[in-house]
């Protein structure tokens, strides 16, 4: 008889900045790794700063150490993929515990940021920027 392996339970989110997009599955083991893209965190963000950014919702909470993290993130550039790990990793700890909500709206991680790039128009260099104006 073969027994089938037991599927571990974990808590979704998915998140967004610029045009990086995340998505973030948290584990309730005692706190193992933190993969991102198949890479452990530290290869894959190599300042620190990106680290920080990534585990800040965990140091809102208090829940460092407590979640596996794996995250798989594409687009945009590093601090915007650290941003929106950050964001997903919010929006999955509300799924994990509804009442982490208000600490984390306070320190303004749920609500996403919806500041993009603006559309080039035509007629125009950049979306705003005009070609140079010559008198003669």
């Amino acid at each position: 008889m073969v027994q089938a392996d037991a599927v571990q339970q974990y808590y979704y989110g998915t998140g967004k900045r610029k045009t990086a997009i995340a998505r973030v599955r948290l584990y309730a083991d005692d706190g193992g790794p933190f993969i991102v893209n198949s890479k452990p965190m530290d290869e894959y963000f190599g300042w620190s700063t990106w680290q920080r950014i990534a585990n800040d919702a965990f140091q809102v909470t208090n829940t460092l150490n407590r979640f596996r993290v794996v995250a798989k993130v594409a687009g945009g550039g590093v601090n915007a993929q650290a941003e929106a790990i950050r964001h997903g990793i919010t929006r999955a700890l509300i799924a994990f515990d509804p009442s982490l909500k208000p600490a984390l709206r306070r320190a303004g991680y749920v609500t996403r940021d919806a500041r993009i790039k603006e559309s080039k128009k035509y007629g125009l260099k950049r979306a705003r920027r005009a070609p140079q104006y010559t008198k003669r």
